[in-house]
């Protein structure tokens, strides 16, 4: 049986609905877990319970600081090896994201899944089309943002769904592997240029200010919302590569549109 950590997260329930496409026997495992689900706690460990469990597919619980991250992930590998699962897959940051202030977590657990004794798959996931488009701010006069004419090779949160339930299908054809999942490159100043709207550049360390003075955001947020937007304006996140469209044998989702369509939804509506 697969399963499927954070399903009720958006990529995590995407993949579950792939697997169903797939009549794949899988479950999934959620902190505050609906009809059918596994209670799944990364930050209670007896509730780690991965019985009958062959592939666990591992989505990364990133929403925290460093240390608590790499904690939660070592208390679900350390249950995986427990209870005899034999194959873990992990969503993890692609590998142009080094300079990203989440990196650091993903490049440990990577380490301990590699070193865990079970077959392992790390899917090195790029950065959302959706993410993208709704960092976008709306000005009086357009869009602006921090990322300057630098690129991204974002990729549909719905195609790296489907990547997983790919691996997640027949994970010993994918042992051993780690792909790297991006999408075309394109720029903010596309995604406004789609919306029919010019695109302004503000500073980073205007960005940051923002960020800041923003008592929604939690303390870690700032710094990692600011590190992508550096790493995208200076052209550290435009790779491009062949995994994604490999596993997946078909065209992918227009990464552009999907971002383009985040942006529009976050703009305020006039009376």
């Amino acid at each position: 049986m697969i399963m499927v950590t954070g399903a009720n997260g958006q990529l995590a329930s995407l993949t579950l609905q792939e697997l169903a496409g797939r009549s794949m026997a899988a479950v999934g495992g959620s902190r505050t877990p609906r009809a059918g689900q596994r209670h799944l706690d990364f930050d209670e460990p007896p509730s780690l319970d991965f019985t009958g469990v062959s592939t666990l597919v591992l989505v990364s619980a990133g929403y925290a600081e460093d240390d608590q991250v790499i904690v939660r992930h070592r208390a679900v590998l350390d249950a995986a090896v427990r209870d005899g699962v034999g194959h873990v897959i992990y969503t993890s940051l692609t590998g142009a994201g080094e300079h990203l202030g989440f990196a650091l977590a993903h490049r440990a657990t990577e380490q301990m899944v590699r070193a865990g004794g079970f077959g392992w798959t790390i899917l090195r996931n790029g950065l959302y089309a959706e993410l993208f488009g709704a960092l976008l701010t709306w000005a009086p006069d357009g869009l602006e943002s921090a990322f300057g004419d630098g690129a991204l090779s974002a990729v549909a949160r719905a195609d790296l769904a489907a990547a997983m339930a790919v691996v997640a299908s027949e994970p010993a054809a994918h042992a051993g592997r780690i792909y790297d999942l991006v999408g075309d490159p394109f720029t903010a100043t596309d995604i406004a240029g789609r919306l029919g709207f010019a695109h302004h550049t503000i500073g980073l360390g205007e960005y940051r200010a923002r960020l800041l003075a923003d008592d929604t955001l939690l303390p870690f947020q700032p710094p990692m919302l600011t590190s992508i937007a550096s790493s995208i304006r200076h052209g550290f996140l435009g790779n491009t590569g062949p995994d994604l469209s490999r596993l997946l044998d078909r065209p992918l989702a227009d990464p552009l549109a999907i971002a383009a369509t985040a942006t529009a939804a976050t703009r305020p509506r006039t009376r």
